[in-house]
């Protein structure tokens, strides 16, 4: 869609050229829901492409995204051997809503930064408890985990002039067994409920919860629970209030939904733990 308000797009190369924030400004990536429908408010687009951020970037301790990394470039990613939670990638990756162009420009900071409770960006970087660096508008930075960044549907800790640089995945969370579990009511429908598990090397079983649920809700149990012990925690800690109701599923059925997912993932990391 063409967007008729816009009278100034700046490119700009560094951090230091990022212009000052003002009311009717936009940051532009991949774009694909800003071009989706009018932005009547909008003034000006900041265009991150030249700002130039390696897509993916592997250091010692962590593997870096950055926000304007595709999803067909994060899907395309050679993983290490040894990183066991590799197929969660393509498995939320696949879990987007959109055709092969969407794929090829639609960012992973685009979708973190939506908030929507189905993005798939979310459920893969909250599950693998990913840290978001974000460049503050005053020109300091913070760090926050992505499952504290997303706060509910389309809300997040962003402040006007915040831009999300990257998020950062622990390498230790990628040699993490994972399973996956998503249900939508339609075959190519959104989301309705995500949920991932992954096992660490101690046993520790940390289940997330997304797409059911406004916001990422993360459980970890030291000891693996059993089928009662892990009902009664998603009952305690995921109130009814917490569920999301659109036309892609009421919140009373993704809730069903995610106990029974919930407990699937359970079943079959079980298999995983040693006897």
């Amino acid at each position: 869609m063409d967007l008729n308000t816009i009278t100034a797009v700046a490119h700009p190369q560094t951090r230091a050229q990022l212009p000052v924030w003002t009311a009717g400004d936009a940051w532009l990536a991949g774009g694909t829901w800003l071009f989706s429908e009018p932005q009547v408010h909008l003034r000006r687009l900041i265009d991150l492409t030249d700002l130039k951020w390696p897509a993916l970037t592997i250091a010692d301790s962590h593997l870096t995204i950055a926000a304007t990394c595709t999803v067909a470039q994060l899907d395309a990613f050679a993983c290490p051997p040894d990183w066991l939670a590799a197929p969660l990638i393509g498995q939320c990756c696949r879990a987007f809503l959109a055709s092969f162009k969407i794929w090829k420009t639609a960012t992973v900071g685009g979708n973190l930064c939506m908030s929507l409770p189905a993005g798939p960006m979310i459920s893969l970087t909250a599950a693998l408890d990913g840290v978001c660096t974000i460049w503050k508008a005053d020109a300091g930075e913070q760090k926050m985990p992505v499952a504290d960044f997303v706060t509910g549907n389309q809300r997040n800790r962003l402040t006007p002039g915040d831009l999300l640089r990257q998020i950062d995945i622990p390498i230790a969370a990628l040699k993490r067994r994972t399973a996956f579990r998503q249900i939508s009511l339609a075959p190519v429908g959104r989301s309705a409920a995500l949920l991932t598990g992954s096992l660490d090397a101690d046993g520790t079983l940390t289940l997330t919860v997304t797409a059911s649920t406004v916001r990422p809700i993360q459980l970890s149990f030291p000891r693996f629970p059993n089928a009662n012990a892990l009902r009664d925690a998603i009952e305690q800690h995921i109130t009814d209030e917490l569920y999301h109701a659109d036309i892609h599923g009421k919140p009373l059925w993704r809730k069903h939904m995610t106990l029974r997912l919930a407990e699937e993932i359970r079943d079959e990391l079980l298999g995983a733990t040693p006897s």
